[in-house]
């Protein structure tokens, strides 16, 4: 994967989603540059995953666009879209005794034909993405046995296998212990010095500051906010988004506390 930094390879303009009459976001505009890692922070409900649904193309958008490169995902068929996006979901379930390996194999689906099987350049998009992902040693582990942390960087190495442009996390630090979202932390990183661009749904904002490039914050009744983490993380912008009182907003609270 090649950066070039300052080029934006995501524009989000004016996305719209709802649920039935339900109106989830409206008129949302984000870009992320390449080779950047971008947090994505807002109180429970406001939409984060839908907006992450979004941009994979899992789901169009009742209104606007959202391109990769000047390109509509939504015109994308199935396997470019995966090619071009992976979203690495809050939970994967597995309901067969699959290992590892056997896991991060099925990131290669949208470059085998009906009747082929790995090929050589497949085998070795599966090694770089465990090595990346930092679970070759994991590899014929059975991926349900996993602790928490070993589940999410299986996941990481699934996404990472598709060789995508973007790379999509939601809630990828919840439920883990503090050593944990450090390992994380780090691994994402080593991603982004690799080239890899990544748009992160966070919900501790104490990860945020010094591990991610921007910041894009959703509050409800309010347009998304973008820019450095010292100008979104401000007291008066988190009191407002998280409905609680100035001074007692989600960042200075304890970790583990937050609203």
């Amino acid at each position: 994967m090649t950066a070039f930094p300052g080029v934006a390879l995501l524009d989000v303009r004016g996305a719209s989603f709802g649920y039935g009459e339900r109106r989830v976001l409206e008129d949302v505009s984000l870009t992320v540059k390449q080779g950047s890692c971008v947090a994505l922070i807002g109180p429970n409900g406001v939409g984060k995953t839908t907006l992450l649904r979004l941009i994979s193309g899992a789901l169009r958008p009742l209104h606007g666009q959202v391109l990769l490169r000047g390109e509509a995902v939504a015109d994308f068929d199935r396997r470019q879209r995966a090619r071009a996006v992976a979203l690495v979901p809050q939970q994967l379930d597995v309901p067969f005794e699959f290992t590892v390996e056997q896991i991060v194999e099925q990131g290669r689906s949208p470059y085998l034909g009906r009747l082929r099987g790995l090929r050589r350049e497949d085998r070795e998009a599966v090694e770089w993405a465990m090595e990346l992902a930092d679970v070759t040693g994991l590899r014929d582990r059975v991926f349900n046995e996993l602790s928490g942390g070993e589940k999410q960087r299986v996941k990481i190495a699934l996404g990472l296998a598709q060789e995508p442009e973007l790379l999509l996390l939601d809630e990828p630090t919840q439920n883990l212990d503090i050593g944990r979202q450090v390992e994380l932390l780090d691994l994402l990183h080593c991603l982004r010095g690799r080239g890899v661009t990544i748009l992160a749904s966070i919900h501790d904002l104490h990860l945020v500051a010094g591990n991610f490039d921007a910041v894009h914050l959703l509050a409800p009744g309010h347009r998304l906010r973008s820019g450095a983490a010292e100008d979104v993380l401000t007291p008066e912008l988190l009191a407002e988004a998280f409905g609680c009182a100035p001074g007692r907003h989600p960042l200075l609270m304890p970790a583990g506390r937050n609203a």
